[in-house]
C-alpha cells in the first residue's frame, strides 16, 4: 500500500469542506421574488367540494 494514504485523503477531505463551508457561509442568498409561492395558491379561492353520502345504499 501507498505510504500516507489514509493521510492524503483526509486533507483532500479537509479542502473540499472547508470549500464547501466557505461557499455556504458567502454564497448569494435566494432573493425572496423567486421563491415559489405554493401556500398562498393552495389557500387561495380553492375550497374542498363538499362530500356527497348517499344513505341508502349503505343500509
Amino acid at each position: 500500500m501507498a505510504d500516507n494514504y489514509l493521510e492524503k485523503q483526509y486533507e483532500a477531505y479537509q479542502a473540499r469542506k472547508a470549500a464547501w463551508e466557505k461557499e455556504r457561509k458567502y454564497g448569494k442568498k435566494p432573493s425572496p421574488m423567486k421563491r415559489p409561492k405554493t401556500l398562498e395558491k393552495s389557500t387561495e379561492g380553492e375550497e374542498t367540494p363538499p362530500v356527497s353520502t348517499n344513505l341508502e345504499n349503505t343500509i
